[in-house]
């Protein structure tokens, strides 16, 4: 149990960290400021100030899961910096996670075959493409049968049935850690894309109907949407959680 949960908050963590790293660089080329770059859980308590650079503010957070970039200067919540930036510049930062999820996926999967299955790089690189190409298939296909009742919630999987899959591939030795690590990377990437209130997906959604109609958004607007998506997130992370829990009891 022990090692699904170790196993379960590295990998989550590094991969949450690519995502928001993603973010970070788009940001810094884009010439938006981010104010910190967290490890750790956005509303657990800041216990410890890594370092400084330029005006960006790395910490560590009590609950050592995920992390965070914010775009808010002393905790103002509106990020009114951000949203004050041409809609172009805020699509690119917005899909620079999903996007770098999606590559560092490429990359592990590449060291995992290469390493793993003695594969040459090209062939590596290649299995790679077409893996990554699979699962974004695979997920989008899913997504699409659970919304049109055609799939159950039982393909889904939540914090505690992830755990235990990291667990096992841990067990199994590092290279299936890595491709499991591979595997949650790219899933990330593509879930973050999907247009749902408060993922990067739903904001770029709201970035094109800006486009579409030509006001743009009111941050009180940006500010309900997202309240609402983290309300819906947070319900189906509970019953998503419940059904693993049943199903391990089980």
């Amino acid at each position: 149990m022990f090692i699904s949960i170790a196993a379960f908050i590295a990998v989550f963590t590094i991969v949450v960290l690519v995502h928001e790293l993603g973010h970070f660089l788009a940001a810094r080329r884009t010439g938006v400021k981010v104010y910190e770059f967290s490890i750790g859980f956005p509303f657990s308590p800041k216990i410890a100030t890594l370092f400084r650079h330029r005006e960006t503010e790395f910490t560590l957070r009590l609950l050592p899961l995920g992390g965070f970039v914010s775009f808010s200067r002393d905790g103002d919540e509106e990020a009114p910096e951000f949203f004050a930036i041409p809609r172009r510049d805020r699509a690119a930062i917005l899909s620079a996670g999903p996007l770098l999820n999606i590559g560092f996926a490429i990359i592990l999967f590449v060291l995992a075959f290469f390493f793993g299955k003695q594969l040459p790089v090209v062939d590596a690189v290649v299995l790679s493409v077409k893996t990554v190409g699979s699962v974004i298939s695979g997920t989008v296909g899913f997504l699409i049968s659970m919304l049109s009742g055609h799939a159950s919630w039982e393909g889904l999987s939540g914090p505690i049935g992830i755990a235990a899959i990291a667990g096992k591939a841990a067990a199994k030795g590092f290279m299936n850690l890595l491709h499991f690590t591979g595997m949650l990377s790219v899933s990330l990437g593509i879930m973050n894309l999907i247009p749902f209130p408060a993922l990067d997906g739903g904001q770029l959604l709201m970035l094109l109907i800006e486009v579409v109609k030509r006001k743009p958004f009111s941050l009180k607007t940006y500010q309900v949407v997202n309240a609402l998506g983290m309300a819906l997130f947070l319900v189906l992370t509970i019953m998503v959680t419940y059904k693993d829990i049943v199903k391990i009891i089980a």
